[in-house]
């Protein structure tokens, strides 16, 4: 009885739906001066729109320009610039223009994920480090 009951237990736990993300998409605006990113998670924006110090917006949504050598593309500096809130939309204006033909890359953090422990270990995730995608853009 109660391998039965372990059993239907590790079922129930096993077929647990994962938490939707958000979809987080970036395009360049302003006659491409300017990048926009659609998608974030409005009480993450909000909370550090709160906060004017350009700081807390590169904790969440850094822009950095790629370098050549894409091994050191952790070692970037980020692009300093302006972040505009509007709604849920956030929009990065950097303090020099973005350069013609040059890659660039902005790195979302998943604050927001509420991932749980077990997810953390199925995706052999380490521990202190917050998970990021790394959106591509060019120029």
């Amino acid at each position: 009885m109660k391998k039965a009951a372990l059993l239907l237990l590790l079922i129930c736990l096993g077929c647990t739906s994962k938490p939707k993300l958000p979809v987080v998409r970036i395009g360049l605006i302003n006659n491409n001066r300017s990048l926009k990113f659609t998608g974030l998670d409005y009480n993450t924006v909000q909370e550090i729109n709160q906060d004017t110090s350009t700081a807390n917006w590169q904790s969440l949504i850094p822009v950095y320009r790629m370098p050549a050598d894409t091994d050191m593309i952790d070692f970037q500096k980020p692009q300093p610039g302006k972040y505009l809130v509007t709604d849920s939309t956030v929009v990065f204006t950097p303090d020099t223009p973005f350069l013609n033909h040059q890659t660039y890359f902005a790195r979302y953090y998943h604050y927001a994920q509420g991932s749980s422990i077990w997810e953390d270990i199925k995706q052999h995730k380490k521990l202190g480090k917050p998970t990021y995608t790394d959106l591509i853009f060019k120029q």
